[in-house]
């Protein structure tokens, strides 16, 4: 089943569906195992895995260190794959991969594409790649069968929401707000009016991230957004309180 065609069923039968995120390797493969468990069993309706990378540009200051501890540790680009061939064999739902381009160019982009479609990844979140350079890696999702997730801003005019979204499959990745992710979203008249350019401007669905992260956000974006994406919440979750709070956190979002 291809990923748009598995989130609009999903959709069907929620008010809203829940993807959250994880930096592989942080703080361990074992734990990131156990913290994807949990999200699965409590209802989570894909996962995105971030390939760490040394300057993450998009991601606030939790994900920069998560990234950059990861490195430290020594997780490669090939542990992240083997990781993500065992997880996509063990759960259902659709698997992600996050990442910056150079990943997929020192790693050799069809080969990237290869080996993610071999273990099953359903779609790319590349944030660095603008469509107008990514004729190679437009070329690859389709051929792959890889959905390439385009990403709209609040900056981003219809004219060009209009054309990512030309470009996009799986769903598109709406930034609720201006800058890098953990911040806290203002879900007002303004991100109204966003969504409102949003949908507009695609059919696809919209997911929205960046600052969303408790049961009242999720609960405003029902009915303007498809997809609740939580990252740096966890993320904080796992440090301060370990992995086994994850559970009980996911449980109480919906």
């Amino acid at each position: 089943m291809q990923l748009t065609e598995y989130l609009r069923k999903q959709k069907a039968e929620k008010d809203i569906l829940l993807m959250t995120h994880l930096v592989l390797g942080y703080p361990s493969f074992e734990v990131n195992q156990e913290v994807i468990r949990q999200m699965v069993d409590n209802g989570v309706d894909l996962i995105e895995l971030q390939i760490p990378f040394s300057e993450p540009m998009a991601d606030g200051p939790v994900i920069l260190k998560a990234n950059q501890k990861s490195l430290a540790a020594g997780a490669k680009v090939g542990d992240c794959l083997d990781f993500a061939a065992g997880i996509t064999a063990a759960h259902r739902i659709p698997f992600l991969f996050m990442t910056y381009y150079n990943i997929l160019f020192k790693y050799g982009v069809e080969k990237f594409f290869r080996k993610a479609a071999e273990i099953r990844i359903k779609g790319f979140i590349v944030p660095d790649l603008p469509p107008e350079e990514g004729e190679e890696f437009l070329a690859l999702a389709e051929k792959y069968e890889i959905a390439p997730i385009m990403i709209f801003a609040p900056t981003s005019t219809e004219e060009r929401m209009r054309e990512l979204a030309k470009n996009g499959d799986g769903f598109i990745y709406c930034v609720a707000r201006r800058g890098v992710t953990g911040g806290k979203t203002e879900l007002d008249r303004d991100f109204r009016d966003y969504m409102g350019r949003c949908r507009s401007a695609t059919d696809l669905p919209l997911a929205v991230g960046f600052g969303i992260s408790n049961r009242e956000d999720v609960d405003s974006l029902a009915g303007q957004a498809d997809i609740a994406v939580i990252g740096t919440r966890t993320i904080r979750l796992i440090d301060e309180q370990g992995p086994a709070a994850v559970g009980p956190f996911i449980a109480g979002l919906r």
